[in-house]
């Protein structure tokens, strides 16, 4: 299956699509809970284990071997074994900006090749990743000063999207590993608190400024560069002297880089090959790198690299990214869930749902397909959301265990913490996985009029202790959060992203959606200011811009 306009409109005329849609009348009504009790031995049939540290058990989805080989066929009329040698290969999958998406590069070793336009795009990200490992280095021990000749203390990192939430949510992770290196900051919104309130308890003497920024224009990113500059030359009562060992840029425009102060040897490459959204393995890393050492950086990368070699050279039909792809597809598109709820059983992944939310709804929050033509007889990215266990369990769960849709969820789940309060994680590992269990078994009404008359009560309570069950999970259970599974577990979900987008026939490496407020944005900021409306604005835009101007008066 190529890249072309033809296969695309094909999908509900798949053989497996029809082939599924007959299953699914079957199992609409029916669950995992009835599959358990036909099949002994379901739970080690429906597990995957790539690594002998790493478990995923999907026997909580309602699927049963037979969905499984037709989702499996269905991949495969959709040609996703060939766009994956397409994607390794280099080839310009991102058809609508006429780019490869090769963030695989970015974590291969130095020995492996991807050829690019004839020439071999390996050596490069060494040369820069070798760049950024010297001046990490330096920075932790000490070597690299500030202008005052002092150590850093503090880690400033601006940019937005790919290059915050990739980087803010690792560095949070990977805490534990973080061994006495200099404390990192995040700073994205152009909501001015967000900035005031990182700089406000920071010296300016002993900061570094990382921005990140590929075009070196995003208007939020470059806003708050301005501003967090001249907080810096402030600080050093107003002198620019020195202010280059201040600054670091990671983006492809070295010249905008070096006119706002930023040095070329402080400057870190990016290629356009690098989405966004999958740039954290990049020199947008470089914060992690600064929290945690080079060292730990490479331990990411190298996991990341195992799960892309297990994605590549698995079959289907133990590939992991590829079956939690389909039973993905599976319950959107067939069984009327299309949500997915990431519950982290680990208070260092917290930030995970929302970096997951960029990376999937980014990816595939898509209506066209790669031919152009309008998405029709199918949904495409699942709306991603979610929280840390046990908080979640206090604020939506109430829906998910109850509620009148099904929520598909994945449970991420370390046997052993990186503390010593074993008392916390046993009770936090018992709750993982009693949700799990009671979202699949749930209670029904005669286990639940047991329940209250044990407990006194009416039998009008009996149908609000009745619990459908049902609602379908899979469990992530890894040994340890150490830098290599947050490698291996982020490599797992950009590849699932690949394949659902593959089988839906959209371009998941693109984000049109994301320019148009954008641009609009740029129009309205001088009516914001006082001037005229745009003569695109409409009447409700008009509306509020007459009271915003009223209220900012009274200011």
């Amino acid at each position: 299956m190529g890249t072309g306009s033809d296969d695309t409109a094909l999908l509900t005329s798949c053989p497996s699509w029809a082939r599924l849609d007959a299953l699914a009348r079957g199992f609409r009504a029916r669950g995992a809970r009835e599959l358990f009790q036909s099949a002994p031995g379901r739970a080690a049939a429906m597990s995957c284990a790539p690594f002998e540290d790493l478990l995923i058990d999907f026997s909580k989805q309602p699927v049963s071997e037979e969905v499984l080989d037709a989702l499996v066929a269905l991949a495969t009329e959709r040609g996703v074994p060939a766009a994956i040698e397409q994607m390794f290969g280099g080839e310009a999958i991102n058809v609508t900006e006429g780019r490869a998406a090769l963030h695989v590069a970015l974590r291969m070793p130095a020995h492996a090749s991807i050829m690019l336009d004839g020439q071999d795009v390996i050596p490069e990200v060494h040369a820069v990743r070798e760049r950024m490992g010297e001046f990490v280095t330096r920075v932790r021990s000490g070597e690299e000063v500030a202008a005052d000749g002092g150590a850093f203390t503090d880690i400033v990192n601006i940019g937005i999207g790919g290059s915050d939430l990739g980087p803010r949510m690792v560095t949070e992770a990977l805490a534990p590993y973080a061994e006495g290196g200099p404390t990192v900051h995040f700073v994205s919104n152009v909501d001015g608190w967000d900035l005031t309130s990182t700089l406000a308890n920071l010296d300016p003497r002993r900061t570094l400024v990382v921005v990140v920024s590929k075009t070196f224009t995003t208007q939020e990113t470059m806003t708050n560069a301005r501003t967090a500059r001249r907080w810096l030359v402030d600080g050093h009562a107003g002198s620019e002297e020195g202010l280059e060992r201040h600054l670091v840029a990671v983006s492809s425009a070295r010249d905008a880089a070096a006119a706002f102060g930023v040095s070329p040897e402080r400057t870190f490459g990016i290629w356009e090959w690098v989405g966004g959204r999958y740039s954290l393995w990049s020199a947008v890393g470089i914060s992690i790198a600064l929290a945690v050492g080079m060292d730990h950086f490479e331990s990411l990368l190298e996991g990341a690299h195992e799960m892309d070699s297990h994605f590549r050279d698995t079959p289907l039909a133990r590939n992991v990214p590829a079956l939690a792809a389909m039973i993905g597809i599976w319950n959107a598109n067939f069984l009327g869930a299309p949500t997915l709820a990431i519950l982290p059983y680990d208070e260092r992944l917290r930030l995970l749902p929302a970096y997951l939310q960029q990376a999937d709804m980014e990816s595939n929050g898509k209506s066209s397909r790669l031919d152009g033509a309008r998405v029709e007889g199918y949904g495409t990215g699942p709306v991603v959301w979610g929280a840390a266990g046990t908080n979640g369990q206090h604020a939506f769960y109430q829906l998910m265990h109850q509620g009148t849709q099904r929520v598909p969820a994945d449970f991420l789940v370390a046997a052993t913490a990186e503390h010593e309060h074993d008392e916390h994680h046993e009770i936090l590992l018992a709750n993982a996985l009693a949700q799990s269990q009671a979202l699949m078994m749930g209670r029904d009404r005669e286990a639940a009029r047991a329940v209250v008359e044990g407990e006194g009560g009416g039998a009008s309570l009996v149908a609000h202790r009745t619990f459908d069950g049902n609602r379908p999970s899979t469990t992530m259970l890894y040994e340890r959060l150490t830098p290599r599974m947050m490698g291996r577990i982020l490599s797992v979900y950009e590849h699932k992203i690949f394949v659902q987008g593959r089988v839906w026939g959209i371009n998941s490496f693109d984000q049109w959606g994301v320019e148009l407020g954008k641009s609009l944005a740029k129009g309205l900021l001088p009516a914001v200011r006082g001037g005229d409306a745009p003569a695109d604005a409409d009447e409700s835009t008009r509306h509020l811009l007459g009271h915003l101007r009223r209220m900012r008066s009274k200011g």
